[in-house]
């Protein structure tokens, strides 16, 4: 029986960084393998689960679903006396990095930890600031000639922690961004095998998202999709942090602004208030820096709507969620996939009547 919640904690304590998902793509071949009718994926390596539509239709159309199965991560730069220093591969903040616990994929797996100076041997000045990337050294316990034997410039380095259970069914752990929202297709995926659709369903877990949305342009491109939702996490509220205007466990943010087509967002809107599904707004004038981003330029243009879990400590090793978020984002998008119909191509036209009117004429001539 399908558990959202032991689904996650085996994709986040995965390790696979921007480039090298495949681990997260294997998970998925055997956790859809039941939910979807064939896999598909394009040539950059996003892994695409196509559940084909249950119900008749006369024109066959494609739903995209997107989240990125990449992680934040390092590399190795220089090995030296035994000590391994790092290059950041993508969003990597150096304020959290101080004393963690990490994983060296080198020609084998070296459990390190990233060491830190003590305080007793540091300048006042030295104490009020935190290193650069370039000054972490990652210690793995072995002497010199055995890591230079084992590590290479260019190995990967991930933060290896497992996911932690806090109080009522909230969770923190690394990677939540955007495994988080991976869980959220499964989910919708379950959910749909109780619902009939019209419309082919195109889920597509996307590589390098966190280096440049390179997934989601190629795999967009690939499916041509004749609409998408992309699926991201988004600020929750903590102190400190400026909110667009979400709480976790207040459901799914429902991003609105110019990167997102305004009948998607309508009619998300619609049926959220219909199944009684909570969400938030989610304020964002400018891009979104998500998939959405991506797959709305894609073709000719792509209809495209975004659904973001609440997410505390963004883009560190305790990103904390709430699971019912996870679950009412999945139940909202299987429902919104199961209204999709021959006329919703038409719903979706930005002309206005004139312009609608004219068209007509001009196909007719």
């Amino acid at each position: 029986m399908y558990n959202p919640k032991d689904h996650l904690r085996e994709m986040i304590e995965a390790h696979a960084p921007s480039g090298y998902e495949a681990p997260i793509a294997d998970i998925l071949r055997e956790t859809w393998a039941d939910l979807v009718d064939e896999f598909d994926s394009d040539k950059l390596g996003s892994l695409i689960g196509i559940k084909r539509a249950t119900r008749p239709t006369d024109t066959p159309r494609k739903i995209m679903l997107a989240a990125h199965m990449d992680e934040i991560g390092l590399m190795v730069r220089q090995v030296e006396d035994g000590f391994i220093y790092l290059h950041r591969i993508s969003g990597i903040d150096s304020r959290v990095m101080m004393a963690q616990t990490v994983m060296v994929h080198g020609k084998k797996q070296l459990p390190g930890v990233v060491a830190t100076v003590p305080p007793h041997m540091l300048s006042a000045a030295d104490r009020k600031k935190y290193p650069e990337i370039h000054d972490l050294i990652v210690d793995v316990g072995l002497p010199a000639d055995e890591v230079a034997e084992l590590v290479r410039i260019g190995d990967l380095v991930t933060v290896d922690v497992p996911m932690i259970d806090l109080k009522g069914r909230k969770v923190a752990g690394k990677a939540m961004d955007d495994r988080a929202c991976i869980a959220v297709i499964t989910t919708c995926l379950n959910e749909l095998q109780r619902m009939n659709h019209s419309w082919d369903v195109y889920a597509a877990a996307t590589v390098q998202e966190e280096v440049g949305l390179r997934g989601a342009t190629t795999a967009a491109n690939y499916i041509q999709p004749d609409a998408a939702v992309a699926l991201d996490v988004g600020f929750a509220d903590q102190p400190g942090v400026n909110l667009r205007g979400g709480k976790m466990g207040g459901g799914p943010l429902l991003g609105i602004g110019a990167n997102f087509h305004p009948k998607m967002v309508e009619k998300l809107k619609e049926v959220a208030k219909y199944y009684d599904i909570k969400w938030q707004t989610d304020i964002m004038p400018s891009r979104s820096g998500t998939d959405a981003w991506a797959i709305q330029v894609s073709q000719g243009g792509v209809p495209t709507a975004l659904l973001s879990v609440p997410l505390r400590n963004m883009h560190s090793p305790i990103e904390t969620l709430d699971l019912k978020d996870i679950e009412r984002t999945g139940r909202l998008l299987a429902h919104f996939i199961s209204v999709l119909d021959d006329e919703f191509i038409d719903y979706l036209s930005l002309l206005s009547k004139e312009d609608k009117s004219e068209d007509d004429t001009s196909d007719k001539n």
